[in-house]
Order: structure tokens, then sequence, then C-alpha cells
């Protein structure tokens, strides 16, 4: 079989790994190359020669955490991608991992069906976290967090967008999907997905989870109240 997506799981309970297990070995697209239980295994069976494309990565493990596995992952430039899997969605530590580099989260009981779909699609490059969650996180933590903006003014940074694409990173940040843009600014989806992408060069961001980061950060969106 060619072009299978590499799986590394980490997990510090044997028997969420066995069910995540059973699912993906009954895929033709994908395969297991590694089960760890713990952060730092993690780390080291995601850089091993056999080559890692996807992690699903467990917040809390021993020895080291999944937030700073992930942030260890993602600086050692070997391009695995990094799935968190959370119980709860509204927790601090995936808004941790998502600023290290995450490209997104899932919740452990999601169904099958959502795990493959949201594996394959981090493997090609995009965010899995439904924009919702993705808000409702932001809007609960970011009040909490120093800022994380580069120094610069938020105009200054937004300088390199145009007025369109300015509109559909706030559409994004806000939780729109691509479909609602295209019905709010009355374009095709192509070109909403056009304009995203053109965000993510400009801005090099990785994914839309750093746009609505973004969006938060330089005042496009606002936490609720």
């Amino acid at each position: 079989m060619t072009d299978q997506i590499r799986l590394v799981l980490a997990d510090d309970q044997e028997l969420v790994r066995l069910g995540f297990r059973m699912v993906l070995d009954a895929q033709t697209d994908m395969t297991v190359v590694a089960e760890v239980g713990n952060g730092q295994d993690a780390v080291r069976a995601a850089s091993a020669p056999a080559g890692c494309d996807v992690v699903l990565m467990d917040i809390r493990m021993p020895i080291m955490d999944g937030v700073e596995a992930t942030r260890r992952i993602v600086e050692s430039g070997i391009g695995a991608k990094v799935l968190v899997l959370t119980t709860f969605d509204l927790d601090e530590y995936v808004y941790a991992a998502l600023q290290a580099g995450a490209s997104g989260f899932l919740l452990k009981d999601a169904g099958p069906a959502e795990l493959l779909a949201g594996i394959r699609a981090v493997h090609t490059g995009e965010s899995v976290v439904a924009p919702s969650a993705t808000r409702r996180l932001l809007e609960r933590f970011i009040p909490m967090l120093p800022g994380q903006g580069s120094g610069a003014s938020p105009e200054e940074r937004l300088a390199v967008l145009t007025e369109r694409e300015r509109e559909v990173l706030t559409h994004v940040g806000s939780g729109l999907t691509n479909t609602e843009i295209a019905q709010t600014l009355f374009l095709a989806e192509a070109t909403v997905k056009t304009h995203i992408g053109h965000i993510l060069a400009k801005l090099n961001l990785r994914d839309r989870v750093g746009m609505v980061v973004f969006a938060y950060d330089t005042g496009l969106v606002h936490p609720r109240p």
C-alpha cells in the first residue's frame, strides 16, 4: 500500500490506545508505527527513522506531558502533525498545546468516523478543531494569559492583509465555517478557501487554529464578557 499515514499513539492508558488501534488497523491508508505511554517517548517515536506523519497526543501523561511533547515535536522541524486528544474541550492544557503548535484537538469520545476524518484532515495540513469549540476555548482562557503578540501594534500586524482578507479572518475567528463565510460575504466557497490560503501564507500561520488565535490576539475578535 502506498501513501499510508504513519501514526504514533501517545496515551498513558493502554485500553485507550487499544481502542484507537482497533479502529486504525482497519484502515488501508493508515499504519500505527508506535504506541507510547508518555510524552518523552512520543517525541522519540515521532523522530524515529521509520518516520511519522501524525501523532495522536494525550495531554496529561507522566514524565513529560503532551504540551511539552507537542512543542518539542513542532520545534524539531520533522514535519509530524500533532492531533491532541482530550476529555474536556475547555481545558487550559488544550489551549497551551494549540499555542505549542498542535494542529487541533478531538475529544476522546469522538466516534470512529470523526477520528479518522480528523487524522486525514491534519495529515493534509487542515485544522480539525471545530470553530465553535475553538472560540469557547479562547474566550475562556485568553483573558487569563499574557499577550502573545510580537510587540507590533495590531494594525501593523494586519497591514499585510487586504480588506477582504481581514473580513474573512474575522469571520474565521468568530467561529464561522467556510460555507457560512461564503454566504455572509456573498462569495463562492472556493473563493473563501483561496482567501484563507492567502491569509495563512501572509501571516505565516500553520492552519485555521492559528488564524483564530491571531484574530483574538490582534483584537479582530473579542472574548465575550
